[in-house]
């Protein structure tokens, strides 16, 4: 059994199938990791959101802002932008079956087994596990419950700066901001979404989420996607995953049981 971590699809069911097939995967004895962003962007939305949906327990799957973005689109609280590729999603006919399905995904997913977290964008510096666990368990609440509501709080860029102080919806959203939004922090942790370049071009004020200093230690290999412009190579404990298949770079798949590394070339 190999658990393979793949990179954010962005509605590109084309490579993943192409990479299945390199990987000689079998969901009778292997299991897939995703790290969120399943949809837009990509020629193939409705597809690949059916494909993994159907890959039922042989498949982990965590919510990126994309597939937040949908959910907001498909309940009224956002328009589709022009760069959008939601239209099949919106008018199939089990668009409200899909929908279900992904709003029940997690923010995070923790394996003791092979001590790795899976995340789209990170997990904030000053969060122990534990506390991320915690407000995984409430964000997932609120979108199985509470869906429709939440949505109508969810965005906005404040607060920036975390506190176990935090009232319920500056928490949640807070919350919603690190695990699908986050790259860069300022020293003191605060959230920045005004640069989301590549690390060596940020400016001297900001690092990336996983370089703050007396960054809380996890003891546990983060998997994150949502960073295109992040070099392949991270530091130990940290593996960045998302290598642009949507704008013509590689879909890759990171074997967790041997560290290795398998990629195509995407769009």
């Amino acid at each position: 059994m190999t658990t393979y971590a793949i990179g954010d699809l962005h509605g590109c069911l084309t490579p993943l199938q192409y990479l299945l097939d390199k990987l000689a995967f079998d969901p009778g004895r292997d299991r897939l990791w995703f790290v969120g962003d399943i949809i837009n962007r990509g020629p193939e939305s409705l597809e690949t959101l059916r494909f993994v949906r159907n890959l039922g327990d042989s498949a982990i799957t965590v919510l990126g802002n994309h597939d937040l973005h949908l959910l907001a689109v498909v309940h009224g609280y956002r328009k589709p932008s022009a760069r959008d590729t939601l239209e099949e999603i919106l008018q199939a006919p089990d668009r409200d079956e899909l929908c279900h399905w992904l709003a029940a995904r997690p923010l995070l997913h923790v394996d003791t087994r092979l001590d790795h977290v899976l995340v789209h964008a990170g997990i904030h510096p000053r969060w122990s596990l534990k506390r991320a666990g915690k407000l995984n368990r409430e964000l997932q609440q609120e979108l199985t419950e509470n869906l429709p509501d939440f949505l109508s709080r969810m965005y906005g860029n404040t607060p920036a700066r975390w506190s176990k102080d935090l009232g319920r919806e500056d928490r949640q959203r807070f919350a919603i901001n690190a695990f699908t939004r986050m790259r860069y922090c300022h020293p003191d942790g605060s959230l920045d979404f005004d640069f989301n370049g590549p690390p060596a071009q940020a400016p001297a004020t900001l690092q990336p989420w996983h370089r703050i200093a007396n960054r809380k230690p996890l003891d546990k290999t983060i998997i994150f996607g949502h960073w295109s412009s992040h070099p392949a190579i991270c530091r130990a404990g940290v593996i960045p995953t998302d290598r642009g298949c949507v704008w013509g770079g590689d879909l890759v798949a990171y074997a967790i049981e041997t560290g290795s590394s398998h990629w195509v070339t995407g769009q």
